[in-house]
């Protein structure tokens, strides 16, 4: 077995082991990466990029028939099921030259595709290769976790790993988990002409805060898809095109097909952790706030390292390690300043903690402003009036702030920004945007935490009035 040294061996070719790579190996450092998969890892091929291929094509089909406000007669879209699917599929191939061995390879990178597995301490042996590397990277993502619900092994289902290449539109799609996999998938199966039932143990959206998840609630059903909240699956049984899925309380739900979205597991199957000396739990591995595991020579990653899961916490986590391994100075991943999404319509996204975490963090400290998307111009002129945005207030910063809305995902990265750079609320509120943009509900919520020190002061009333008297 021939043996490579090197500086930096990754294991894992998604986000987060795809950064690492290319910044070490164009820094100056001897790279191996290894995939046993698909290069780009999940987001590309099953999850980020694929799923919002395909709610962008379920959002042309919703708007053919909801012009009647603008003066547009609404009509009934023509769906070619097999076209949509074949257009995510030509988003993907679009990306994929960036994420590919041979773009790698050409920086300088040896990829090995095979699956990895420690002999020991130091020794990784993949593709009949053994690599012996300074350091070593975990970033072998997660895999949709499959509960072992009675009758599940038996009927046929979807994950986010098998559902783009479904080419035939299902009539009636049940989806078991409403999370934001689910309910994205539900909403966009829903405008393409399928029939939609989400089927929630507990709370859909159970993350995100209950008064901006009620907003996009409200929307999806509207629309037509059922939600059912508070109904654990006790059981899954029946065929191809006759799925029943019965509900703890005695009801049955039936339609045509299944898909699984009731979360993620990490994927450290026979990678041989235990050899390494490298603690984990079924979380992930244990890492440190410098992402380092039991073994200093192991990092982990993005959903390895057992905490967000999401493929811009991989992305981020690729700089806290390569400052380390690359220039030996100290660096920390944290949390606070990290924002997510969910792409339905209305999206929601958040960062930092909720109204009620906050609160309960920090009780009278805190103060909580809003502003509605009803009273922003161009939410009014888009017709997009749905939604509003909360921003969690300490001492003049924000700490955490929820948009439901149009553009959720994009407005959101202001207050990322703020966050990340503890700008405080007059820095927002003294921000100039241009007219009219989405964007002012975040500078008229900055405006709403002083609106009371300057509208509610009787003192500050008396200085202007003494202005006006006085001063020529």
């Amino acid at each position: 077995m021939e043996t490579i040294n090197t500086d930096i061996c990754i294991i894992g070719a998604g986000s987060g082991g795809l950064s690492i790579a290319a910044g070490a190996v164009q820094m100056g450092a001897r790279v191996v990466l290894i995939e046993g998969g698909e290069m780009g890892g999940d987001c590309l091929n099953a999850g980020c990029v694929p799923s919002k291929a395909l709610i962008a094509a379920a959002k042309h089909a919703h708007a053919m028939t909801t012009g009647a406000a603008f003066g547009i007669t609404p009509s009934q879209p023509q769906i070619d099921f097999a076209a949509v699917k074949a257009h995510v599929a030509r988003v993907v191939e679009g990306i994929a030259p960036v994420d590919s061995q041979e773009r790698f390879e050409g920086l300088g990178v040896r990829v090995i595709r095979d699956w990895a597995k420690f002999t020991g301490p130091d020794c990784v042996e993949a593709g009949g290769y053994r690599i012996k590397a300074r350091r070593y990277v975990v970033a072998t993502g997660s895999r949709p976790f499959v509960p072992p619900i009675p009758g599940i092994e038996g009927v046929p289902y979807f994950t986010n790993e098998t559902i783009f290449a479904q080419t035939d539109r299902p009539d009636h799609l049940i989806v078991i988990g409403g999370g934001p996999i689910g309910m994205e998938m539900a909403q966009a199966h829903q405008r393409l002409g399928c029939r939609v039932t989400v089927i929630e143990g507990a709370k859909a959206f159970g993350r995100d805060d209950p008064e901006a998840a009620a907003v996009v609630l409200s929307r999806m059903r509207t629309e037509g898809v059922e939600v059912m909240e508070d109904a654990p699956v006790v059981r899954v049984g029946g065929a191809a095109g006759a799925i029943e899925v019965e509900i703890k309380d005695g009801r049955v739900v039936r339609g045509t097909h299944l898909l699984m979205a009731v979360g993620r597991k990490v994927a450290l199957d026979k990678l041989g952790l235990e050899a390494a000396g490298v603690e984990f739990t079924r979380k992930g591995v244990t890492v440190g706030a410098d992402l380092r595991s039991s073994n200093k020579r192991v990092y982990a990653v993005g959903d390895a390292a057992g905490g967000l899961q999401f493929t811009h916490v991989a992305g981020y986590h690729a700089g806290v390690v390569i400052r380390q391994m690359l220039f030996g100075l100290p660096a920390k991943a944290g949390t606070a300043h990290i924002p997510w999404a969910t792409y339905t319509d209305p999206e929601l996204a958040q960062i930092g903690p909720t109204e009620a975490e906050a609160r309960k963090l920090h009780g009278d400290a805190l103060r909580v402003v809003r502003f509605e998307f009803a009273e922003n111009d161009r939410a009014q002129t888009e017709r997009k009036t749905e939604g509003l945005i909360k921003v969690m207030v300490l001492k003049g910063r924000p700490i955490g702030a929820t948009i439901a809305g149009a553009q959720a995902g994009e407005l959101i990265g202001l207050w990322a920004l703020a966050i990340a750079n503890k700008v405080k609320m007059s820095g927002v509120a003294g921000t100039v945007l241009p007219y009219p943009t989405l964007n002012e509900v975040s500078k008229r919520a900055a405006g709403a935490y002083f609106s009371p020190q300057l509208f509610d002061n009787p003192m500050l009333k008396r200085v202007v009035g003494l202005v006006q008297r006085f001063v020529p």
